[in-house]
């Protein structure tokens, strides 16, 4: 039986710093492990979920050049839980910024959750960029996913946790807690933002693991953590992310199929249930599918952990000539 993998050391960057991606948006990113390394960039989930140390671990600091950034409104990026001017398209176009300004002509692209939707949207939009997928988690921002999670299915499951998620709505309003968050999270009342925000943001910290996390639902309730999260994902959601049909990722999935593409996904994730994962490998068979049985949503399950690390292992020694 092959041994589990585990992170590899923690690490601090050689390089960090901001660039300025429109007439209001700063986006901070940092650099890791070898200059003259392979490339590989990280796209963090939510749409606003930020970098935290963890996710430079992934990859063996001797062989990638690892580039991670928070996304429009994020992390340390700036106006903090900004909605103008942020959108999927934006969000590629930094990307690109980002690609030019380290003078990189192809690199892996290595995403989980909504960084999956990001990482697919992105190999569309720039094919000739990628040099693999590596996507965890996946998520296609379908409707039919958002109201499993954020209407009606998650929560038969969590009905503890959803009670929470349930009461921030008024009675009158649940037969669209979407559009009713998005109310309250756009509100010019401060304290019902924050307070959407939290409870919209918790749901998705208690659900994310097989088994329920206490610390990973502190750090979702955190201030600004849950209104970058809670604010920019509702933004996305009532967008259909930008998108500009239900299905754009799969059918446009034939731009894709010579890349090397590996699929992560957690059997039990609630957050993105495996049907999607499922729904894309049927479009893209050339892509390795591997289900963790063990496993929820979260990068931090020690069977994702696993199974990430190797993908990463295994395309340090392709020829990517």
């Amino acid at each position: 039986m092959q041994a589990m993998k585990t992170l590899y050391p923690e690490i601090e960057p050689f390089d960090s710093g901001t660039e300025k991606v429109s007439d209001i948006h700063t986006i901070y990113y940092e650099r890791c492990g070898n200059p003259n390394g392979i490339p590989v960039v990280f796209l963090h989930g939510g749409p606003g979920g930020g970098l935290i140390p963890m996710y430079r671990q992934f990859f063996d600091p001797a062989a990638y050049h690892i580039i991670l950034f928070d996304q429009r409104g994020s992390g340390k990026s700036t106006p903090h839980a900004e909605l103008r001017q942020n959108t999927t398209w934006d969000l590629i176009s930094d990307i690109e910024i980002l690609r030019e300004k380290f003078g990189i002509e192809k690199w892996y692209v290595f995403g989980g959750s909504w960084g999956s939707t990001l990482s697919l949207a992105y190999g569309e939009t720039h094919p000739d960029r990628c040099l693999g997928l590596i996507l965890r988690g996946i998520f296609l921002t379908r409707q039919s996913e958002l109201k499993w999670f954020y209407q009606y299915g998650a929560s038969e499951i969590f009905p503890d946790f959803w009670e929470n998620y349930k009461n921030e709505i008024p009675e009158g309003e649940r037969g669209d807690f979407m559009t009713a968050y998005y109310k309250r999270l756009t509100s010019d009342d401060e304290k019902m933002r924050l307070s959407a925000a939290r409870a919209w943001s918790v749901w998705e910290g208690s659900t994310s693991k097989l088994f329920p996390d206490k610390s990973l639902m502190e750090h979702f309730g955190e201030e600004a953590e849950a209104l970058a999260l809670a604010r920019i994902e509702c933004h996305y959601f009532m967008n259909n992310s930008f998108f500009p049909t239900q299905n754009y990722l799969l059918d446009n999935i034939h731009k894709i199929r010579h890349i090397p593409t590996v699929i992560v996904q957690g059997r039990y994730d609630v957050v993105c249930p495996m049907t999607s994962a499922w729904d894309l490998h049927k479009v893209f068979p050339e892509a390795k599918l591997i289900v963790v049985p063990d496993a929820g949503h979260s990068i931090s399950e020690k069977g994702i952990t696993s199974a990430l690390v190797e993908a990463m292992d295994k395309f340090k020694s392709v020829d990517n000539g």
